[in-house]
């Protein structure tokens, strides 16, 4: 059935956003996610990044979301997953949404919204806004070694 590649464009008026974003408090509340990887436990790096994310929410009133990133089937494990969330709560960070806590935009694990994802990329598909690629991984790897060589980014050529 090939990869779903899709193409997107960025308007000047979302670039002129986030700037204006980075320059000015924030007021309203906020929706924001820490998305750990179940593989193993909680490092300091993701500690750190969960902590100034539930900080945001908690200043502005907002939320603070859990999104499990299992994708990984191979090292991801049930017990990782409880193991992090665990850390979190001794640490003293709630959750407003995710594994626990359901809310409006679960679910909450990554390997759950397969379904989700395949609406939308169909939508793309559909809409002539994303294409099948066909391409082997040797093949792409072939174009973005070329396209090095000859000093452009790499960029999918429409062959297959």
């Amino acid at each position: 059935s090939g990869t779903i590649k899709a193409r997107f464009s960025f308007g000047s008026k979302i670039i002129s956003n986030l700037k204006m974003a980075a320059t000015e408090p924030i007021t309203e509340p906020v929706r924001v996610r820490f998305a750990p990887s179940p593989t193993g436990s909680l490092h300091v790096g993701g500690a750190r990044t969960a902590l100034y994310n539930w900080l945001l929410a908690r200043q502005t009133n907002g939320k603070f979301i859990i999104r499990v990133e299992d994708t990984d089937e191979a090292r991801s494990t049930k017990e990782s997953e409880q193991s992090i969330l665990n850390d979190l709560k001794w640490l003293g960070m709630n959750w407003d949404e995710g594994p626990e806590i359901d809310g409006p935009y679960g679910p909450y694990r990554q390997s759950e919204r397969k379904e989700i994802y395949q609406k939308y990329a169909n939508q793309l598909l559909n809409e002539g806004k994303a294409y099948r690629c066909f391409c082997t991984e040797e093949e792409l790897e072939a174009k973005r070694q070329q396209a090095e060589e000859e000093g452009r980014p790499p960029q999918y050529d429409g062959t297959w």
